[in-house]
């Protein structure tokens, strides 16, 4: 049981605005992420647009943060329960914070009741299209590249942040690993690399040149390829093969979808994804559901879709 904070021992001098100054370097000392701080720097400003930083911490009350939650839940244009419990979230983080400082007396801030958006997914048409290897004798850097940015994404589930930041010597060829080191909460892991990614990005390499050092997927003239333009690359990608979504995060809901349903296991799903909870790769479960089965390659979606097309050839070949 918590200890009681008694309200005279309360600093009545801290403000919002410094008080938050301190847990901003308490989490720059705890080195989390830059995209982290900026979260919570857009969850302080909003809530301090509702009232006021120059308060003091003991002015908020549970009363203050359900007239809040109230008034994020009315906001025009609205916003989604899941925008509000992100707001809620880093909010409830900071607040946290003041607590055990002793600026602001202790009690629980709770999330609303959040409705569960379908996750929306590549279609097996979709990524056919996707995955179609182009004629590396008519196409540019750019779309060869694309391609195999495709590819990547499709059998790891990274994320945008972390795809942009690997390096070619974090492929690791002979042990078939891939080292991730820029991630949403900054703790570095290894995932398997695919049999069917390995294949590609050894020839992508061949193409691509490259000293250990520089970033695995750049611009045409050898730089880092930014997040923006991944994005738009991506974006361009997609619709010239038809593809009306362009979202790169829909290539991670795709990953997980399959790997469920090719009988891959939760636990292994959390890891690879680098996830710290299983409540999100819980959620995929309930709506994807799956048998649990062993083989990496067999439940990684881009050697499933290979060996599909092999298998395809092969019948095809076996008509003729």
């Amino acid at each position: 049981m918590r200890q009681q904070i008694n309200l005279q021992q309360i600093s009545s001098h801290m403000t919002i605005n410094e008080a938050f100054e301190q847990f901003i370097r308490v989490k720059k000392n705890q080195n989390v992420s830059g995209e982290t701080i900026i979260y919570y720097e857009g969850v302080k400003k909003g809530f301090t647009n509702f009232f006021s930083g120059e308060n003091s911490c003991i002015d908020i009350t549970k009363r203050t943060i359900e007239d809040y939650t109230h008034f994020l839940k009315c906001k025009k244009p609205a916003i989604s329960s899941v925008t509000v419990n992100t707001n809620l979230r880093g909010l409830r983080a900071i607040l946290y914070f003041f607590m055990a400082q002793g600026y602001l007396e202790e009690f629980k801030i709770s999330l609303i009741r959040q409705e569960k958006a379908v996750k929306r997914t590549y279609t097996e048409y979709e990524l056919d299209a996707l995955l179609k290897k182009p004629n590396l004798k008519k196409c540019d850097f750019a779309e060869y590249r694309n391609w195999v940015i495709s590819n990547y994404l499709l059998a790891t589930g990274n994320r945008l942040s972390t795809v942009c930041n690997v390096k070619i010597r974090d492929i690791n060829f002979k042990h078939h690993e891939i080292l991730l080191t820029k991630l949403k909460n900054r703790r570095q892991y290894i995932i398997p690399l695919s049999s069917t990614l390995e294949k590609i990005l050894i020839d992508y390499l061949q193409y691509r040149k490259g000293e250990q050092d520089d970033y695995l997927f750049c611009t045409r003239y050898g730089d880092k390829l930014e997040k923006a333009a991944i994005v738009s690359a991506i974006k361009r990608y997609n619709r010239k093969r038809g593809v009306e979504k362009t979202s790169i995060h829909l290539y991670r809901h795709t990953f997980a979808k399959n790997w469920i349903l090719n009988g891959g296991d939760i636990a292994r799903l959390k890891s690879i994804l680098g996830h710290s909870s299983n409540d999100i790769v819980h959620e995929y479960l309930e709506m994807f559901g799956g048998d649990l089965q062993r083989n990496f390659d067999l439940y990684n979606p881009l050697d499933n879709i290979a060996a599909t097309r092999a298998d395809g050839r092969k019948s095809i070949a076996m008509k003729k």
